[in-house]
């Protein structure tokens, strides 16, 4: 690969040409740089996504107090004070609701000055309600990996809804790695946005004019729903055990209730019931571009949307026009108390970065992309309408 110039300590196939993320082809370079490595686990290929790398779950989870931010310390002093037992998970086990377990993931990370991460729940796992955050090593942020860092990655995680069966090398969230600042303005959305459409309403681009921007990219709510009012599900409370290692689709009804909305395509959500909710708009990410959904609470606090989630290159993305964009599955919970939301309205917020170069592979079904198209909110673990 050509490039004039190279990043201090990177390996010849991280060839730098500017700030970016790392396509999968590159993340597979820092595999074989040594950069990301598993001890005496081989990493599986099919891990690496067109910006991502999936992340495993360790032999050993342990049930924690609390949870906690290391500071100066190693996570593994702070687990000898915090630990209130230890869950082998060669063969499974089961996770209880609302309460916080860590994880150590197979991969350890011995990133080279110039070259951070960030991690985030898969799609699957935030449609399942369950809540997953990273922590490293002397750390103050979840889900940041520091410049540079040299060290072991944990996995907070707490099923809120749900209780769920886990395993050993199942994969709940994503890293992704990146070079400088790759981070689009909104001067920058808009100039992309002229050029290559990012954001549908009704299959045609949203005018440029009409964008909502505020550091990011605000999509609309959809509570028109299907014939019959439906807007999407909530979870049931009391619901059976969510095995999340068997295979095959399980039977979404002992889990999730309808959401009907009212008339005038609005919806009351209850206080701290989990719903999942369908974007009005599409969103298209073009191969040079990966996009992440942040978590946004208004400045209202009684909302939130979505816990933030990666959106890879190629995700609603069709060159030949075969299809205008996919639309976003948004994970909604009210705080304290009742809260109207009326279609439309803006409750979530799409960031873009720059690739380090396009992927060699797109999102989509090439791969087993379980969301491209989707009409449906629910996770991959369930069976969909028609099917």
């Amino acid at each position: 690969m050509a490039a004039p110039w190279l990043a201090p300590g990177l390996a010849p196939g991280l060839a730098r040409t500017g700030d970016g993320v790392l396509p999968g082809q590159l993340i597979e370079h820092a595999i074989r740089a040594g950069y990301i490595d598993a001890g005496r686990f081989k990493i599986p290929p099919e891990n690496v996504q067109p910006a991502s790398l999936d992340l495993r779950l360790g032999e050993t989870a342990y049930r924690i107090r609390c949870s906690f931010l290391p500071g100066r310390d190693a996570v593994e002093a702070k687990l000898e004070e915090y630990t209130l037992d230890e869950i082998d998970l060669r063969r499974g086990a089961m996770l209880e609701v609302g309460h916080p377990y860590l994880v150590e993931l197979k991969e350890r990370l011995h990133l080279p000055e110039g070259l951070r991460g960030k991690a985030n729940p898969k799609s699957s796992t935030g449609r399942i309600d369950v809540f997953t955050r990273v922590v490293t090593d002397r750390s103050e942020r979840f889900d940041e990996i520091a410049n540079g860092y040299d060290g072991a990655l944990y996995l907070e995680v707490v099923p809120l809804s749900f209780a769920i069966r886990v395993r050993e090398d199942l994969t709940l969230n994503q890293l992704r790695l990146a070079i400088g600042r790759p981070a689009l303005s909104d001067t920058d959305i808009k100039e992309v946005h002229e050029h290559q459409p990012l954001l549908f309403r009704d299959d045609r681009p949203v005018p440029t004019d009409e964008l909502i921007l505020s550091n990011g990219l605000f999509l609309g709510l959809d509570l028109r729903g299907d014939d019959r009012g439906r807007v999407g599900y909530s979870a049931r409370e009391h619901a059976p055990l969510l095995d999340l290692t068997r295979s095959g689709a399980l039977d979404p009804d002992p889990f999730w209730d309808g959401v009907v909305r009212e008339g005038g395509n609005r919806l009351v959500l209850s206080p701290n019931k989990f719903y999942l909710l369908m974007s009005n708009d599409a969103v298209s990410v073009p191969p040079d571009l990966a996009a992440e959904m942040t978590a946004y609470d208004p400045t209202s606090g009684e909302l939130r949307t979505h816990y933030a989630g990666f959106f890879d290159p190629g995700f609603g993305y069709d060159p030949a026009g075969g299809f205008l964009g996919s639309r976003a599955a948004l994970e909604v919970r009210a705080h304290d108390v009742p809260f109207m939301i009326e279609h439309g309205q803006a409750v979530c917020k799409l960031t873009f970065e720059r690739m380090l170069e396009p992927p060699e592979i797109l999102y989509g079904p090439t791969i087993g992309s379980s969301y491209q198209r989707q009409g449906e909110t629910l996770s991959r673990y369930f069976r969909r309408s028609g099917t």
